[in-house]
């Protein structure tokens, strides 16, 4: 027989002691409201996002492997997808890419010659690029554009012919072939930039036209992960219709750690940094504090205050004002090339 304090056998054996502080549980207890704030900041996104889409248009350009895609919402009326890219501009990026990919086959390689594991990866590839280089004159591509992307295709298929008859691939050939592909890569580079470019220049002009006097009360957004957020094509083409003072207030650059990020996660996003605003507004006086690390200015003077208590040099960049319109990409000129050009 138990007391009416002891666990009967069949449940204690499994059930210990446990050992909880009183900080422990007040600690648990504060931070549970940090967790439920994010639950709530859930629920008040959807009504957020409704109220914006009920008052303003919105444009998301997202990236995508195709060129980008372009979605226009507009207070009352289903999104409007815009026509994608031509596809001129997909053949001109596969066949640059196809020789980038050529470089990830036989570098890992260089420094061990008796490994012969790249070849199958090499053999196989180079059937497709055969096959690529004998339809090129079929594909939807400018004709004056097509013997430049045949000979790239073709420069690719000798290449690997040359290594898989060697079986060794060398840093010289390596650097051979680039510099043999160089100008040729340029020329590819150059033609789907002016593509994307062209198509997109037309989309934005057009929606511009198309929303008259709302276009002043129109938000838009652009993805990037950290290789594309210098010139990023998309942001760029947006900028020069909402213009400088438009950037950082009503035309945003959202980081992301991927390159394709879907409309919804674009689009809430965009209403965070809206909504957080009003936040900054009611709380410190400032409808664009909240754009910005809320701790950002503190942790500057305790950054000085440590790097002086340390005798380091302080490494921070200069204070920019709340509602800056500066473009988030890098901005401070300097010495050394700034395009493809400038190597040359």
């Amino acid at each position: 027989m138990t007391t009416g304090h002891e666990l009967p056998p069949d449940v204690g054996f499994i059930v210990s002691p446990l050992h909880t502080t009183p900080a422990e549980t007040a600690n648990r207890d504060v931070l549970t409201l940090n967790a439920v704030m994010f639950e709530l900041y859930g629920d008040a996104s959807r009504i957020f996002t409704a109220n914006i889409l009920a008052q303003h248009p919105v444009i998301l350009a997202l990236f995508t492997g195709q060129g980008g895609r372009l979605i226009l919402y507009r207070p009352g009326q289903p999104p409007l997808d815009a026509p994608p890219a031509p596809i001129a501009y997909e053949l001109l990026k596969s066949i640059s890419h196809s020789t980038m990919a050529l470089a990830e086959i036989v570098l890992p390689y260089l420094s061990s010659p008796e490994d012969q594991s790249w070849l199958s990866s090499l053999l196989s590839y180079r059937s497709r690029m055969q096959a690529a280089a004998a339809s090129i004159d079929q594909t939807d591509m400018p004709e004056d554009w097509r013997d430049n992307s045949r000979e790239i295709l073709e420069n690719n298929v000798a290449f690997m012919d040359a290594c898989a008859a060697r079986r060794a691939i060398t840093l010289p050939d390596l650097q051979d072939f680039a510099k043999t592909q160089e100008p040729l890569l340029r020329l590819e580079i150059a033609w789907a930039a002016q593509t994307q470019v062209g198509h997109w220049m037309s989309v934005v002009g057009d929606w511009k036209t198309m929303l008259g006097e709302q276009w002043a009360q129109t938000y838009a957004a652009s993805n990037t992960i950290y290789v594309t957020r210098q010139n990023n094509v998309l942001f760029s083409v947006l900028a020069q219709y909402f213009g400088t003072e438009a950037i950082n207030e009503r035309l945003m650059l959202i980081e992301t750690i991927s390159f394709t990020t879907t409309p919804e996660e674009l689009l809430e996003a965009l209403v965070r940094i809206i909504a957080d605003r009003t936040v900054g507004a009611v709380f410190f006086g400032n409808y664009r504090l909240m754009d910005y690390e809320l701790m950002g200015g503190d942790a500057r003077k305790a950054i000085i205050a440590e790097t002086t208590r340390r005798g380091m040099q302080t490494v921070l960049p200069p204070a920019v004002p709340y509602g800056s319109h500066q473009w988030p990409m890098l901005v401070t000129q300097g010495p050394g090339p700034t395009s493809l050009d400038d190597l040359h």
